[in-house]
C-alpha cells in the first residue's frame, strides 16, 4: 500500500515538474529565440509607445482611417477575453438585419461610393479579432479616407498597395491588408 502511494506521488511530482515547469520554460525559450516578435504579441511601437498588435484588430471609427472587420466580441469590440464568432447562420434574420444596417452605415459614411461593398466589411471573422481586411475592402474605403484627409486618392491607393501582404509562402491564404499598419502609414504620411 505504501509503495503504491509513494509511486503515485513520485509520478505526480515528476510529471508536474515536466509538464508544469520544464515544458513551458523550453517552449518559451525556443519562441523567444526563434520568433521573438510573435512571442511577445507582435506589438507595434510609435514614438517609443505601444500602439497595438498586428495580431488583434482595433476599433477605428474616424472617417480619416481605414475601418477593419466588424468585431463579434462583446460588450467591447476586439476584446480578446471574449473572442468568438457570432454563431449566426447565413439565413438568420438577426444576421441579415445586422448586415443591412452595416451596409447602410457604409453608404452613409461614403454616399458617393458606387463600388460593391466587400463582404468582410459587413461580417465578423470567426474570432471577432481579425486585424486584416481584404484588398477589396481597403480599395472600397480609399475615396472616403482620401476625402477626409484632403489628399489624392492615388496617394492613398498607393499606400494600400504598399501595405498589402501577399499569400503566406505564396500559396497559403489570401492577400490581406493589416488595418493598423495601414493607418499608421497614413499618419506618417500626414507628418511628412
Amino acid at each position: 500500500m505504501l509503495t503504491t502511494i509513494r509511486n503515485a506521488f513520485m509520478s505526480l511530482l515528476v510529471f508536474t515538474i515536466l509538464t508544469g515547469l520544464v515544458y513551458p520554460v523550453a517552449v518559451t525559450a525556443i519562441a523567444q529565440v526563434l520568433f521573438p516578435d510573435q512571442a511577445n504579441g507582435s506589438i507595434l511601437m510609435k514614438e517609443g509607445k505601444p500602439v497595438g498588435s498586428t495580431l488583434i484588430g482595433q476599433q477605428f471609427d474616424d472617417p480619416k482611417y481605414f475601418w477593419g472587420r466588424i468585431s463579434a466580441t462583446g460588450p467591447f469590440p476586439y476584446n480578446g477575453d471574449s473572442s468568438s464568432g457570432s454563431n449566426l447562420g447565413s439565413n438568420n434574420p438577426a444576421l441579415l438585419k445586422a448586415v443591412k444596417e452595416r451596409i447602410a452605415a457604409l453608404h452613409a459614411a461614403d454616399p458617393g461610393n458606387t463600388l460593391n461593398i466587400p463582404v468582410d466589411l459587413v461580417t465578423a471573422s470567426g474570432s471577432g479579432l481579425d486585424p486584416h481586411i481584404s484588398p477589396a475592402a481597403a480599395a472600397y474605403q480609399v475615396q472616403r479616407v482620401a476625402l477626409a484627409r484632403g489628399i489624392e486618392t492615388a496617394i492613398v491607393g498607393a499606400l494600400v498597395a504598399a501595405n498589402t501582404e501577399d499569400r503566406q509562402f505564396g500559396i497559403l491564404g489570401e492577400p490581406r491588408v493589416n488595418v493598423l499598419r495601414l493607418n499608421l502609414a497614413l499618419d506618417e504620411l500626414g507628418q511628412k
